[in-house]
């Protein structure tokens, strides 16, 4: 397809639904660029860290629900062309909200079909994911002539979602309108690789907090599994480049042919797979955090996913409260990092001239880049391991030193003469470490007010709690700091 970079998008409107997020916002701002008219950024949320910048650029940011009608019809009315982006149950504790995931990623898209056919508008583009034909069964360089993943047979209901709201908007393709205006639907789904890119918001973030707690113990799979990935930039030209394969009005098209798009899948990536955590090291290698070094085979991986899923749905009525963290490990993330699955986008750069314009090299640099200065705007601190060395020793030292024999005091007094052999080391342990913790939470405040003025509060409190486990990553941001000036 040869066609200018601004082809049916100047003068037109376009809808974004999921437009506040990482993608959506990122496509919303590239479609300004290249000329649209207006383009409306769709989603239940009314902030994110992406709207503002939205707002100023002339985004249209429009609140609502894919599951409500009425607020589709009033997003979509009058566009000419709607990315379908929103979705829920990806990753993480929303898996498990079955309800949430079909209403949302199902009904949601059939709120979008209904309303695409009832205002007229000609070209809907869907993104769908990989998990469509991809199930725990290896695929090498697979292409779009492979079958759907069964749909009982998906470990998690997103992919069985995603699956059913891809078909049904492939089956819409072509499907007249209802006022008989001679035109009709055209429809089609691009399926992209893992996504990244600075300010990613669903793997990332989840990989860095769980290294930084020191929580990422083991690999899991073989070295030579892979699987692919695409930066943030490449997906947003995959995604504008489909919706041209919908126009039907090219000069020269014969106009008894649908447009070359029409009805069509296509899988889009950075076209170098690899593994996972080879993919993750330099990022993490970055940050300071350690990396895994042992090894989890996929069946006992799976085994502690479905422990975690299990343990999940028992907590299933307190899913969204934010004091519980997300599982370690689910079930389909196991075949995710686990089991290869890599596709050719082939078929996306013959019909739509997709070519990824960032390699992997770049979009590594520019992530690793954006999450170094996050790490620097942010308390550091040590694993989950020291917290519960300090928090637990400084605790059962007190209850031995103080508290009377009730509970389990006895037998942490016990545990504390063990290794401390009388009453009055014990007391003068307590009274000496809480000294320590004292003055260091000071000396941390203070050095902070420096370094890090906009955590000082965080680094009193955190180095309060962990003595030098703290302070000592404080005083390498110090150190940092000073570095420069040398």
């Amino acid at each position: 397809m040869h066609l200018s970079e601004n082809e049916g998008i100047e003068g037109n409107t376009f809808v974004v639904t999921g437009g506040l997020g990482f993608v959506g916002s990122a496509l919303c701002l590239e479609l300004l660029r290249r000329g649209a008219h207006q383009v409306r950024a769709f989603d239940l949320r009314t902030t994110s860290p992406w709207s503002a910048n939205l707002r100023q650029h002339g985004v249209h940011c429009v609140q609502g629900d894919v599951t409500h009608k009425k607020d589709v019809e009033k997003a979509l009315r009058g566009a000419d062309c709607v990315f379908h982006l929103a979705s829920y149950g990806m990753s993480g504790k929303e898996m498990l909200q079955f309800g949430r995931v079909d209403e949302v990623n199902i009904n949601g898209t059939c709120h979008i079909l209904d309303a695409c056919l009832e205002f007229g508008i000609q070209r809907l583009v869907y993104v769908s994911t990989y998990n469509v034909v991809f199930g725990g069964e290896e695929i090498v360089n697979g292409n779009e002539a492979l079958r759907y993943f069964p749909i009982d047979n998906h470990v998690d209901p997103y992919g069985r979602s995603k699956s059913i709201a891809e078909q049904l908007v492939l089956k819409y393709n072509a499907r007249p309108f209802r006022k008989k205006s001679g035109k009709c639907l055209y429809t089609c789904a691009v399926r992209p690789a893992a996504i990244y890119g600075p300010g990613e918001e669903r793997h990332l973030p989840r990989i860095v907090s769980l290294a930084k707690l020191g929580l990422v113990p083991f690999k899991i799979g073989e070295a030579n599994v892979k699987t692919d990935w695409i930066y943030v930039d490449n997906l947003v030209l995959a995604l504008v480049m489909a919706s041209m394969g919908l126009l039907d009005d090219i000069p020269g098209r014969d106009k008894e042919r649908h447009p070359i798009a029409a009805g069509q899948p296509y899988f889009v990536s950075d076209g170098s797979p690899v593994n996972t955590f080879e993919f993750i090291r330099p990022l993490l290698r970055s940050l300071d955090y350690d990396l895994p070094k042992a090894s989890l085979s996929v069946p006992r991986a799976l085994s502690l996913g479905k422990v975690f899923w299990a343990v999940y749905t028992i907590l299933y009525p307190w899913l969204n409260r934010w004091w519980l963290p997300q599982p370690l490990i689910l079930p389909a993330e196991v075949y995710k990092v686990g089991v290869t699955h890599y596709f050719s986008f082939l078929k996306a750069k013959e019909e739509l001239g997709f070519v990824p314009m960032v390699t992997p090299r770049e979009g590594m640099a520019a992530t690793i880049s954006y999450w170094q200065e996050r790490k620097r705007k942010t308390l550091d601190g040590p694993t989950i391991y020291a917290w519960l060395f300090c928090v637990l020793g400084m605790a059962t030292l007190f209850c031995a030193a103080y508290l009377p024999d009730i509970g389990p005091v006895p037998l942490f007094r016990a545990i504390s003469l063990f290794f401390l052999r009388s009453m009055r080391v014990v007391r003068t342990t307590f009274l000496l470490a809480a000294a320590a913790h004292i003055g260091e939470a000071v000396y941390a405040w203070k050095l902070a007010k420096r370094v890090d003025p906009a955590n000082s509060r965080g680094w009193f409190w955190q180095t309060l709690a962990l003595g030098f486990f703290s302070l000592r990553f404080l005083l390498k941001r110090a150190r940092k700091a000073r570095a420069p000036r040398h």
